[in-house]
């Protein structure tokens, strides 16, 4: 599972010209699973995210955890996260999990992070055509792949 974490000063995500979601000061995060990803990977990348010390404390030092900022979270599934650049010009998404495996792991990551978070995350709608808009404050961009965890 990849993830790629942006520290926001508000982030939306627009479906067929209406909103679906909308936050404040937080993180969005595009999530990006293959097949071989399993509730073990949710759980790392979940820890990870929620004690991500990527907000700034009173001196101006990134320094506190999304916990400590009391931000909220927008979760969007992006599958072309696992894209594949090797060969010519059109990329592969071989690696990305069908929708059968990745809509059940990207339920429970929002269901897991919004455990840790102790507040509803916001989402996209899984396989639909989004506009996301955001406002990345820093800039601030993390990826982070549960398979370089070691």
């Amino acid at each position: 599972m990849r993830i790629v974490i942006q520290r926001v000063r508000h982030a939306s995500v627009t479906i067929g010209g209406a909103l679906k979601s909308a936050i404040g000061g937080g993180m969005l995060i595009l999530v990006g699973i293959e097949e071989a990803d399993t509730q073990a990977d949710i759980d790392w990348l979940v820890k990870k995210t929620v004690n991500l010390r990527i907000f700034d404390d009173d001196n101006g030092v990134m320094n506190r955890s999304i916990l400590d900022a009391g931000g909220d979270i927008l979760v969007v599934s992006q599958f072309t996260l696992h894209a594949s650049t090797r060969k010519g010009n059109r990329p592969s998404y071989i690696r990305a999990a069908k929708p059968d495996i990745s809509v059940p792991l990207y339920e429970a990551f929002c269901a897991t992070l919004s455990g840790e978070l102790g507040k509803p995350v916001q989402t996209g709608t899984f396989g639909a055509d989004m506009q996301v808009e955001l406002l990345n404050d820093g800039p601030v961009t993390i990826i982070i792949d549960s398979k370089l965890r070691e």
